[in-house]
């Protein structure tokens, strides 16, 4: 009775999806996304982190039983009926760790130019849609698995060794490009079909081709030092220590931006102090010297100049994010950012403000935030 009911669920399953075939990708993709949204939260919790381990390793599987299918390896095995389910599990788990990506970089992304590799991300999960038609593409199918495998490697290594740099990103990038390569090898050793379609130099070049590519971004600070992220941003009038609490006065903006609390025209007083207060997530226990580089736009030069760096250093683990703040006094009206950077200069965030002069003297309207 079982057996045939669950023939029954698997034939009906079957019958599904060949009759909305068109439209079978594209819910595989929502379906992932939608899952990783609704249940990711923190790269550094158990479940996240089985999810993604999951979540990869089930890719590296599914794409070996596909690539060996079309040989017919299957013939005759309990595989064999779920044979073309396969290009969708690949769709899924693309979608799934693609998704999961943009949700962590999205934490670490501000309006700089850290947001190009965002972009790529955002672009590849938009494009999973589309990869159903050219799932088959052997280039594409190991291009694709090389980025997203080198994502994986570059959170996943950081958050187990507790500590992130440029030898750890790295060693990264060597993890995913071993492993990648050894699935190809044994992929393409085994398989007649895999050795027609491609030629193993050209794929083993392609695949050096984006470990090049990323590590330039690196090096060219394109690629927010994930899994750190910049979680909150204010440039404050005043900021107060009590009971374990930062009260960070600021001034509100007005109430239809609501996508922003705080006003970016900063009301200043001679000789009063501008603060800036930072929120950073960090996974526990990644210990990190951060700073602030305050910068002043030079109209007549039409350039960003630097004022100075101001640092603190930063223990990771709290939920709220590791709090700081930095502030100058005897500033110049005008355009302003705060840069807040790593030891080595990769961006988590920019936070601008422009600086007008108070000369009516009249009490500005505060409202006090606690962190």
């Amino acid at each position: 009775m079982k057996k045939t009911l669950s023939k029954f669920k698997n034939s009906a399953f079957r019958s599904f999806i060949r009759r909305h075939s068109k439209y079978a990708p594209i819910l595989f993709f929502i379906g992932g996304f939608i899952f990783d949204t609704l249940t990711l939260g923190r790269i550094d919790r158990t479940y996240d982190l089985t999810v993604l381990c999951l979540h990869m390793t089930s890719l590296s599987i599914t794409l070996y039983l596909y690539n060996l299918a079309d040989d017919g390896k299957w013939k005759n095995t309990f595989l064999e009926r779920y044979e073309e389910y396969l290009p969708l599990a690949i769709q899924f788990f693309f979608g799934g760790l693609s998704s999961a990506y943009v949700i962590y970089f999205s934490r670490s992304v501000s309006l700089s130019k850290t947001a190009s590799f965002f972009i790529i991300l955002v672009l590849l999960l938009i494009a999973n849609e589309f990869l159903k038609k050219r799932i088959s593409n052997k280039y594409l199918q190991f291009g694709v698995y090389y980025f997203i495998s080198f994502t994986f490697f570059t959170f996943m290594i950081p958050v187990f060794l507790k500590e992130l740099n440029t030898t750890i990103f790295l060693f990264s990038g060597a993890a995913s490009l071993v492993c990648t390569l050894v699935l190809l090898i044994v992929i393409y050793g085994r398989s007649p079909s895999t050795r027609k379609e491609i030629n193993l130099a050209k794929m083993i070049a392609i695949i050096l081709a984006i470990y090049g590519v990323i590590n330039l971004f690196y090096f060219l600070k394109l690629i927010p030092p994930v899994p750190m992220a910049l979680d909150k941003g204010i440039v404050a009038h005043n900021i107060v220590l009590k009971n374990g609490k930062y009260e960070v006065s600021y001034e509100p903006e007005e109430s239809f931006i609501f996508w922003r609390k705080h006003k970016l025209d900063y009301s200043y007083t001679p000789a009063q102090r501008v603060y800036i207060f930072s929120s950073i997530f960090a996974p526990t226990d990644l210990k990190k010297s951060i700073f602030h580089r305050w910068r002043r736009y030079n109209d007549e030069s039409k350039e960003w100049v630097t004022v100075e760096d101001i640092g603190y250093d930063i223990t990771g683990g709290r939920d709220g994010g590791f709090r700081g703040y930095t502030y100058k006094t005897n500033v110049m009206p005008g355009e302003w950012e705060v840069q807040v950077l790593t030891e080595e200069e990769q961006v988590l965030g920019v936070i601008g403000f422009h600086i007008n002069f108070n000369t009516n003297q009249e009490p500005l309207r505060l409202k006090t935030l606690r962190f």
